[in-house]
């Protein structure tokens, strides 16, 4: 799998990542390009994409939501997620 959707900087990793809301299940699928394509329940309504993705994301790293932080693309599909004091990539994000 490409390596393009994230990046170490410095004590963080960065994700690049394409959202896809009001999906049935939830889950990351292919690469695309230089991001990796997440599905999420959530609507994409008053930010309720954005809670959901870091409440995603930290179940499944097990790291606090107060770690992750939608740096860039609020209001779009594609987002820079920081997470922050993660350095490397999960095992279980290279699936």
């Amino acid at each position: 799998m490409s390596g393009n959707w994230y990046r170490k900087d410095g004590d963080d990793l960065l994700l690049f990542i394409r959202v896809q809301p009001r999906s049935s299940k939830e889950g990351f699928a292919q690469v695309m390009e230089d991001q990796r394509k997440l599905r999420i329940k959530a609507a994409p309504v008053d930010g309720k994409a954005n809670e959901q993705l870091i409440r995603y994301l930290s179940r499944l790293l097990g790291v606090p939501k107060s770690s992750i932080q939608v740096e860039t693309g609020h209001t779009s599909r594609n987002k820079r997620v920081r997470i922050k004091g993660l350095s490397a990539l999960p095992d279980i994000l290279l699936s």
